[in-house]
């Protein structure tokens, strides 16, 4: 990084290089928890014509604290095994790998329950695969599928014509295997693979009887798969020594893991793959669409191909780059879902593979290792996890009960009824951690077919059962053409659960019978009751253990500072929750800074976008759990109660005492390992010694049997000379070191890095220290904050860090700690790779960093200020958090603001420049800091350069909310943007549609339209040109829709990816609430990114909805970035999406908790950098737009990411201060000084910005990129896009290291066909031919619409019919606007409507399925009606059925909803006003409701009214047991005894019943007075003193309501 630059532009930044050694900081820290694919149709005609932490690292530094490191993953390894199985040293799962490889899919099974091998099985589950095209991804060629594939019976009788025709005898059936291999294209190779495969049979003692070449129409396949296209062949072999089917397959199992090690380190290795090799199931897949499947292998067209079963698998995968080999199915699985904890999951399985013994092997173990494959997709993996446990004798549903439970805990019907499937899934806890994720998973060993669901429920999976006796399961209704008539039975899968299919006894197993027939396999309960122990809580501590003083020099020479202290750790010990902090994280990254800072600050905690959803473990949290299980673990294939023996916490925070109880296990045989590094010998080499020497201790203590070792920096007196080794560190070495050198895992949990538990001491001595603190008894004396006892400090502390936990795992998607311990689910920013490698082994890790030597001078700069004289006799204030004089630098401080607002008030090109200077003197602050330009062409003159006015055209600003700030800085930000021809961004939260017409009564600058602005001027507009949908759906209605420009997805937060927003409720005004339809003064919580955007397919639905309203607005997906988002941004690339924003972590907020402003998300100049290259390299670059945000402030930041590739550039924090903005960082609280981020009317008055002073700032910027452009030789921004080779490394010295590596930023992979300008210009994706079209072409429809008359249409509808009047439904809204449209379109549709069926609805619309939907029915309908109900030749009872599918209602703001049957999952979730009748829901139902009213008459799922702040639901309850299925946090449950919600609900029942013709219905209104009572009424707070609720009110004679006296 030492080239001297050869451009004339001046020097970014320069700084005086210092030594650490000389700096008087200091540094040590602690472990805390936290711790498209266009089809040739694209639509398919299937119908006739006819008229969708608090672990923070600042709260990991809050503690200094034991590491609790449990050796549980021992696995039951002998000593003397230790040695001998260094042959197989596992290899450490790598980050890297693991992430090019995601995707999501459309599934399903037809099985036939009499066995009957059929060519009709086949053939409809080539139909069905079909009709799952939308579901699947497509390459860049359009044509090569992600993949597609089938799993049947083996067709014998259609073999045995085969063989006949060669001269070969029958196949017996009973002793013959059927291989299925993808073989190396190259001759030569593939001669070579079939001699090792011929070999191995052979010497296992089987007979190759022959080899077929599998004829496959080449032609169908599309150019990119074409080009890495197998040999297919197949392989039949005689085993004539066994004679029992399980034998027989693990005969051909062991052959199979014997040939994959044989060809390991062959050249052609990797191109030899086996598809199946079984005596019983085949497999045919490939990269192919799902049409192209049956067309590809010639064999599924034939007659003689009979089956009678068919799973079926379309992927949607996020990386294009076509492997065959991961089409699914998998062997034994077919996945529709991603895992999220799977590199823990790998690491751990290798770790256990030398103690994974079974007498079924005969020994022969080491020869099927190793059990998982890094470079292998998730899905891959835990079908080799599945395989083993069925080959060693596990069955099909028990082996995914074990690798996938369901969230057992508290289940009021499992704990009631089935407490022996509990004891199961207890039991396996210890044995087995999670494979946690979103999965719908299907299965099959030839014998019994099934299905199961993940823990959340978060993918779609119906079922049902015909008259003939065959079962059909699939991700969608209506994929094959089935008698209604016939159909005896409707249903779906919800969360955890499972169908089997025992195909040799014809019988089906629905899901408790299932789990009931497993759990009763042997005497789990007894085995627990006897082995395991619980660890009790012990008491907190009532006083301090050290004098203050003492605990001063620990808080130091720990790293502690006084924002650690005051607003953290005595906030959590106050409130019993993480602080609530706003804006973003503007200071340097640590390995950029010039102060010290702990080594947790090297972490960004890893999220959940796209390809997997995060968890809610606000109004979710029923599904996670932080218990953890110390101690040994067994032999998993080997079942017995010496399994069960280990120790059970609650959570794994332990406290002094608690920690003591531990110790005193004699079977954990507990052994304390101090972490100190001595530098009496100097520093160089010391820290790294230290670990080595810490490492073999580790390996000693588990030689002698310990299964549980504390890893500890607690000291009675703490020495100059012997600095503590960060404790992340030490942990993160004896981890790895195990894993790898002794092949079984130490478990534990630290902030990032697994430990089982921690001990912070340090922080519960702070805790009770300011308790006990005469300032803290005045507070509460006084009232200025809440009484607390000192027991209650430490609790709340702990209460807070576990709650902090739960976040960081659900912002990854992850249930468990169990899961989350070891996955590693970090990304490191400023470390080497050295110490990479020793204690984070397959972490990412792109820039390199410090080394050993490096780290011990920061940590020893902390140790060194609790000895030294000078120090304060108090904590010093770093100014990490809030700006301070003197403390750490903040890109967003007072000097930048003043200069600002002084060159754009006063139109000052001279004061711009001082604020451009400013920003080149400012020290290294991001990574492109450490970049400069250079260029071999000569200067030009700036006029030769595109104009200014062109320029801000490619300017946005950030995505923030009307709530979040006030009115007047949201609208002049808005007219500034309109001016210049850039964009504004509405956030979440609407839009008045006041704004959506432009200004022409502005006299003087004021307008009486938008009267509190001035500076206005005739022919404002005040609208967003982008407008946001998020997951609280707030404002979204379809004229707010049809009014954008540019509609943007946000799927991610700079500032708190992974996260929901929130809205304080003393911001949410009378105003606020109208334009969000909730209620004034209650908080707003956003859901996570979670409901409609939980996967890549499901994100590609929300991507057509959007296009199908509105077919003129481009689409933008934001996304935040993290290591592997150019797989993700791939993916959303083939989702149809027009533009991808790409966010920094150093991006803005309203409110959101510290920990995620500080630990989250990476820098933009890495994440652009990574989407930019990986589109290129699969061909979607020309596809999308790029723009990114996150901290632009300058020309010269907007020249910096557009040769990084980016078309377009967002300001967020910039915009507000040129507005006005003072970075008082007091947004969260609705006192802002200036009235920017206040909705306090006084406050706003007093806001001085004007849309002048915004158009001022962009075109100085628009300015200073045309003079940097002139400088470097170019006329037009479009000629540096992407060209990464005008950037080079600044000659500049970091305090810190000088081992960063930029070659990651420099690198290039060349650039699109296209320009930058002409792919901002293309047209508008398109969904292509939708039914929509179809009805709109009716003369009748246009009529009706257009002079708002009355029509009347019949259509028939199929599953591929997606999204079905959203358009229609957009034209109207166009014309009328939300309430306007006083016709009516009366349509009624005949057969299986697609996903997200009457989407934004709007009055007038009366829409009528005769059928069945898919999920998402009524997203955000504002009016109008939906009327679902069955045919009426049906075999079932409509009650009893599954009728609607997951995620109805999302966001409604309108309309009624009536269906004859049952809902999913997350019924009317963040429904705001429609009004709905059902049969009966899944889980979560009313989640997150903020009005409207929900009637369910037949059972529901657990966690019912979650979240629920408004509106009202009634729900029937015949059985008495709907009380423990009511989250209660918010609600309050009461019996309907006011008049008017009586009125209320028959009417509603009545309605349903008129329009459905429900008999369930009608029961209930024949019998009133007998259903009356037995209907509970849920009603939040804002809803007890309405009529509806509350008996109090009367209603008089006129009408009036008024309170009845006492």
């Amino acid at each position: 990084m030492a080239m001297k630059s050869l451009s004339p532009i001046p020097k970014l930044l320069s700084t005086t290089p210092s030594s650490v050694l000389s700096s008087d900081k200091n540094f040590f820290f602690v472990d805390f928890v936290g711790l498209y694919c266009k089809s040739k149709r694209t639509r398919r005609r299937l119908r006739g014509d006819s008229s969708s932490g608090s672990s923070s690292s600042s709260l990991s530094r809050l503690s200094s604290v034991r590491a609790v490191i449990d050796l549980e993953r021992l696995n039951g390894v002998s000593h003397k095994d230790l040695s001998s199985t260094s042959l197989l040293k596992p290899q450490v799962a790598n980050l890297e790998d693991i992430l090019s490889e995601r995707g999501a899919c459309g599934v399903g099974f037809i099985a036939n329950l009499d066995n009957i091998p059929s060519h009709g099985v086949v053939k409809d589950a080539l139909i069905a695969l079909g009709c799952m095209e939308h579901r699947g991804g497509c390459g860049a060629d359009n044509d090569s599928g992600d993949g597609s594939g089938l799993m049947s019976s083996i067709p014998w009788d259609f073999f045995n014509v085969w063989a006949k025709e060669q001269g070969l005898s029958p196949f017996d059936k009973l002793h013959t295997g059927v291989g299925m291999i993808f073989l190396p294209q190259e001759d030569t190779f593939m001669q070579e693979a079939k001699q090792v495969i011929e070999n191995i049979f052979e010497k296992e003692g089987l007979q190759v009887l022959g080899w077929r070449e599998v004829p496959v129409n080449v032609p169908i396949v599309g150019k990119n798969a074409r080009e890495t296209m197998p040999n297919i062949q197949q392989v039949f072999v005689k085993i004539a020594k066994e004679d029992s089917t399980d034998d027989i397959e693990r005969e051909l199992y062991i052959c199979r893991k014997l040939i994959e090690r044989a060809v390991a380190t062959e050249s052609w290795g990797t191109e030899l793959y086996f598809c199946s090799l079984s005596n019983q199931t085949i497999v045919y897949k490939g990269m192919l669409r799902s049409e192209a499947l049956g067309l590809f292998y010639l064999d599924l067209q034939n007659e003689l191909y009979e089956s009678p079963f068919a799973i079926y698998h379309r992927r949607y995968s996020t990386n294009t780059s076509p492997r065959w080999p991961l089409a699914q199915p998998m062997r034994f699985l077919g996945h529709n879902g991603e895992i999220n904890t799977i590199q823990g999951n790998l690491n751990w399985m290798q770790s256990r593979e030398a103690s994974l013994k079974s007498s079924v092997w005969n020994g022969r173990e080491n020869e099927i290792r190793p059990f998982g494959n890094p470079r292998g997709s998730d899905s891959a993996n835990l079908d080799s996890a599945a395989e083993i446990l069925i080959r060693s004798g596990r069955t099909p549903e028990e082996a995914l009960m074990i690798l996938v439970p369901e969230a057992y805990k508290n289940h009021p019907t499992l704990s009631v009824k089935y407490p022996e499937v509990i004891d199961f899934y207890d039991y396996y806890k210890g044995q087995m951690e999670a494979w946690d994720g979103p999965a719908l998973l299907l299965f099959s060993d030839g014998k019994t077919v099934g299905a199961c669901l993940d823990r959340n429920g978060l993918r779609p999976a119906r079922y049902w059962r015909t008259s003939d006796n065959v079962v059909y399961v699939a991700s969608e209704v209506g994929v094959v053409p089935v008698d209604e008539a016939k159909v005896t039975m409707k249903g779906r899968l919800g969360p955890g659960m499972m169908i089997a299919v025992d195909l040799v006894n014809g019988q089906v197993y629905e899901n408790t019978e299932v789990k009931k027939r497993i759990s009763s396999f042997n005497p789990y309960g007894k085995w627990i009751k006897e082995n395991s122990r619980f660890l009790k809580p012990v008491n907190f501590k009532s006083s301090t253990v050290m004098e203050n003083e003492e605990i001063l020099r620990s808080q130091q020479a720990f790293g502690y500072s006084s924002e650690d202290v005051q607003m953290v750790i005595e906030s959590m010990a106050s409130q019993g929750k993480e602080p609530t902090f706003c804006m973003g994280d503007d200071i340097p990254l640590a390995g950029l800074s010039q102060r010290p800072h702990m080594l947790y600050d090297y972490f960004k905690q890893r999220f959940a976008q796209v390809t997997n959803p995060a968890i809610d473990p606000l109004r979710e949290g029923l599904v996670m759990s932080l218990e953890v299980n110390i101690g040994k673990r067994g032999n998993i294939l080997e079942l017995g109660p010496e399994n069960a023996s280990q120790v059970i916490l609650s959570n794994p925070v332990l406290n002094e005492g608690t920690l003591e109880e531990l110790m005193k296990d004699t079977y954990l045989k507990p052994k304390v390992l101090s972490t100190y590094f001595d530098i009496r010998k100097g520093v160089e080499g010391s820290l790294q010694k230290a670990l080595y020497s810490l490492c073999e201790a580790a390996d000693d203590a588990v030689r002698s049997g310990s299964q549980l070792l504390v890893l500890s920096d607690r000291s009675d007196s703490l020495e100059p000379t012997r600095p503590a080794i960060p404790i992340m560190l030490a942990v993160g070495a004896v981890h790895q070191h195990l894993i790898q050198n002794v092949s079984f895992v130490c478990s534990e949990f630290s902030k990032f890095v697994p430990a089982n538990a921690v001990c912070p001491y340090l922080a519960l001595e702070t805790c009770r220290q300011w308790r006990l603190s005469n300032k803290t008894v005045a507070f509460m004396r006084n009232g200025k904050i809440p009484t607390v006892t000192i027991e209650q400090a430490q609790k709340n502390y702990t209460k807070a860090v576990n709650a902090g936990l739960l976040k960081i795992l659900s912002k990854m998607g992850i249930s468990l700690l169990s899961s989350y311990c070891g996955a590693q689910i970090f990304e490191i920013y400023g470390l080497g790779k050295e110490v990479v490698d020793l204690a984070f082994t397959g972490s990412v890790s792109k820039i390199s960093g410090l080394t050993f030597d490096e780290l011990a001078r920061e940590t020893l700069s902390f140790w060194v200020k609790a000895f030294s004289e000078d120090t304060t006799k108090r904590l010093e204030n770093f100014g990490f958090i809030q700006f301070r004089p003197g403390g750490e630098y903040h890109s967003n401080n007072p000097e930048m603001s003043k200069l600002l607002h002084k060159a754009v008030r006063e139109k000052s090109e001279t004061a711009y420049a001082v604020y451009q200077q400013h920003l080149s003197n400012r020290p290294v602050n991001v990574l492109r800091d450490l970049l400069e330009f250079k260029s071999d062409r000569a200067p030009i003159p700036v006029g030769k350069v595109e104009p200014a006015v062109s320029i801000v055209q490619r300017f946005c600003t950030g995505g923030m909310s009307l709530g979040a700030i006030s009115r007047e800085t949201h609208e002049a930000i808005a007219i500034a943007m309109n001016r210049i021809g850039g964009k504004s961004n509405s956030g979440e939260g609407g839009e008045d549609p006041i704004r959506w017409k432009p200004l022409t009564d502005v006299v003087d600058g004021y307008s009486s339209t938008l009267p509190h602005l001035k500076g206005l001027q005739n022919g404002d507009i005040a609208t967003s040109a982008i407008k946001q949908v998020a997951s609280g759906r707030f404002g979204v209605t379809p004229t707010f829709l049809v009014n954008a420009d540019q509609l943007e997805i946000k799927v991610a937060q700079g500032a708190k990816p992974g996260e929901g927003g929130q809205l304080p409720g003393k911001k949410v005004s009378a105003y606020i609430a109208r334009l969000r339809s909730s209620k004034p003064g209650v908080p707003l919580i956003s859901p996570p990114p979670h409901h409609d955007i939980y996967s890549i397919e499901d994100l590609a639905q929300l991507i057509f909805d959007l296009h199908q309203i509105n077919p003129n607005a481009k689409v933008s997906v934001k996304l935040v970035a993290e290591a592997g988002i150019g797989t993700v941004a791939s993916g959303v690339a083939k989702g149809n999406a027009d533009i991808i924003q790409i966010s920094g972590h150093d991006g803005g907020t309203g409110a959101s908790p510290i920990s995620s402003i500080k630990h989250a998300g990476g820098p933009w100049e890495l994440g652009l950098t990574e989407t930019h290259q990986t589109l290129i390299e699969n061909g979607l670059r020309e596809r999308v737009i790029l723009r990114v945000d996150g901290g632009l402030k300058s020309g010269v930041d907007v020249l910096m990411a557009a040769a990084m590739g980016a078309d377009e550039y967002g300001f967020g924090s910039l915009a507000m201060i040129a507005t006005g903005c003072v970075m008082a960082r007091i947004c969260h609280t609705n006192n802002c000084p200036v009235g920017v981020a206040s909705q306090r009317e006084e406050l706003r008055a007093r806001f001085p910005g004007v849309p002048g002073d915004l158009v001022n700032y962009f075109l100085y910027v628009a300015e200073e990129v045309r003079g940097i452009l002139a400088q470097l030789g170019y006329s037009k921004l479009d000629d540096i896009i992407g060209r990464t080779e005008l950037l080079k490394p600044r000659d500049i010295s970091l305090v810190k290291t000088q081992h960063l590596d930029l070659s990651y930023l420099l690198s290039s992979v060349g650039t699109p066909s296209l320009s930058s300008t002409e792919i901002r210009k293309q047209e508008v994706h398109t969904n292509g031919p939708v039914l929509d079209d179809d009805i709109l072409a009716d003369p009748l429809v246009i009529d009706a619409i257009e002079n708002e008359k009355v029509v009347d249409k019949t259509v028939k509808i199929c599953n591929v019919d997606r999204a079905v009047c959203g358009r229609v439904a957009g034209v109207i809204a166009k014309k009328y606007g939300d309430t306007g449209f006083a016709g009516q379109v009366n349509l009624t549709f005949l057969g299986s409507a697609g996903q997200s069926f009457g989407c934004f609805l709007i009055p007038g619309m009366n829409i009528r399925l005769i059928g069945e939907s898919n999920d998402y029915v009524g997203k955000g309908m504002a009016g109008g009606e939906i009327v679902v109900t069955p045919v009426d030749t049906i075999g079932f009872v409509p009650e009893e059925a599954t009728i609607v599918g997951n995620t109805c209602l999302y966001g409604a703001t309108g309309g009624q909803i009536f269906a004859r049957g049952k809902a999913g999952e997350r019924f009317a979730v963040r429904n705001s006003l429609a009004e709905a009748v059902v049969e009966g829901t899944g889980d979560h139902c009313c989640e997150y409701m903020t009005g409207g009213c929900v009637v369910v008459l037949g059972k529901v799922g657990r966690n019912v009214a979650a979240g629920m702040t408004g509106g009202l639901a009634y729900l029937l309850d015949e059985d008495d047991t709907l009380l423990p299925k009511i989250n209660r946090e918010i609600v309050k449950m009461q019996r309907v005894t006011a008049p008017a919600g009586e009125l209320q609900l028959k009417s509603l029942i009545e309605a349903h019943v008129e329009k459905t013709g429900s008999s369930k219905g009608a029961t209930i209104l024949n019998e009133w007075d007998k259903y009356l009572p037995l209907f509970w009424q849920l009603v939040p707070p804002s809803e007890e003193d309405t009529p509806e609720a509350s008996a109090a009110y009367v209603r008089t004679a006129t009408g009036e309501v008024t309170f009845q006296s006492a």
